[in-house]
C-alpha cells in the first residue's frame, strides 16, 4: 500500500500508521481523511495485523483539522466535513483490533479527536492536547463533544472545550485522557512494547473484549453484562480457548490459531 500522506509499516503483527504531512503539522483535510479510511478498511482484514499504532511525523501528532479548507465552507459543506471525519473516527473506534495513539506532539482539535477514537493513548512529555475550536468560532466537529466527556468526565470535558485550553502531558495523564507518558525518545519504544504484549495474547479474545467494552459502555448495566456473558460464551467455541487453557495447564507458551 502506498499513500500520499501516510506511511504504513507492518512488522511482528503490529502495523504503524504515520500521518506524514509535517509541513502543515499533519492537519486533517479531506484527502488525509480518505486515506485513513482506506488504510483502516484494509487493516481490519489484514491477517498480519493484530495491533495498530497511529502517530504523526514531525512536531505534531495532528495539529487539528485543516483551517485553510474549512474557512470558506458553508453550513452544508461544514456538515459534510464533520460527518466525514466522524465516520472515519468511528471506523477507527470500532475496528476489531486494538488501536494505540502515540501522541508525539500537538494533538489539537481533530488531532485530539483522533486520539480519543483510539483504544489507548500514550503521550510524549512534549505533547500538548486540547480542543481549541471555540476560539475559532466553531464546535468540535469530529465527535469530540461526545468522546471527551466519556473519557475524562463531563465537567473536565466542558472545561477543556469551553476554555479552548491545551494541556500538557502530565495533566492529560492526571485526568485520564492518556494512559501513559514517555520521554520523546522513548515514545515509540514504549508504545511498541505495549503493542507487543497485546499482540501476544489470543486475538479473538482481545477482539471480543474490545467489543464488550465498546458496546457495554453505551448500554445500561444489565444489557452490558449480558453482552459480556454472550461474548465470554463465544470464546468457548474457539480453538484459541482450548489452546490457551491447555498451554496454561501444561506450562508452555500458547500457539494461537486465531480460530
Amino acid at each position: 500500500m502506498e499513500y500520499k500522506n501516510l506511511i504504513i509499516e507492518t512488522n511482528n503483527l503490529i502495523s504503524i500508521v504515520k500521518i506524514n504531512k509535517p509541513a502543515t503539522m499533519n492537519a486533517l483535510n479531506s484527502e488525509i481523511l480518505s486515506e485513513l479510511e482506506s488504510v483502516f478498511n484494509y487493516l481490519k482484514n489484514d491477517e498480519n495485523t493484530k495491533v495498530i499504532i497511529i502517530t504523526g511525523e514531525g512536531r505534531a501528532f495532528v495539529a487539528g483539522a485543516d483551517i485553510s479548507q474549512m474557512c470558506s465552507m458553508d453550513p452544508m459543506q461544514g456538515k459534510e466535513f464533520s460527518e466525514r471525519g466522524s465516520r472515519v473516527f468511528r471506523l477507527i473506534e470500532n475496528i476489531d483490533k486494538p488501536v494505540i495513539a502515540a501522541i508525539n506532539g500537538f494533538a489539537l482539535g481533530g488531532g485530539c479527536e483522533l486520539a480519543l477514537a483510539c483504544d489507548i493513548r500514550i503521550a510524549s512529555t512534549k505533547a500538548k492536547i486540547g480542543q481549541p475550536e471555540v476560539g475559532l468560532g466553531i464546535t468540535p466537529g469530529f465527535s469530540g463533544t461526545q468522546r471527551l466527556p466519556r473519557i475524562v468526565g463531563e465537567g473536565r470535558a466542558k472545561e477543556l472545550i469551553y476554555t479552548a485550553r491545551a494541556i500538557e502531558a502530565d495533566e492529560a495523564y492526571r485526568i485520564g485522557l492518556v494512559n501513559k507518558i514517555a520521554e520523546p525518545e522513548n515514545l515509540m519504544r514504549d508504545t511498541l512494547k505495549m503493542a507487543k504484549i497485546i499482540a501476544s495474547n489470543a486475538p479473538i479474545a482481545v477482539k471480543y473484549s474490545k467489543q464488550a467494552i465498546n458496546e457495554g459502555m453505551q448500554s445500561d448495566i444489565e444489557t452490558a453484562i449480558s453482552i459480556e456473558n454472550n461474548l465470554f460464551a463465544l470464546c468457548f467455541s474457539t480453538e484459541d480457548q482450548k489452546e490457551g487453557m491447555s498451554a496454561f495447564l501444561t506450562k508452555r507458551d500458547p500457539e494461537w490459531k486465531n480460530k
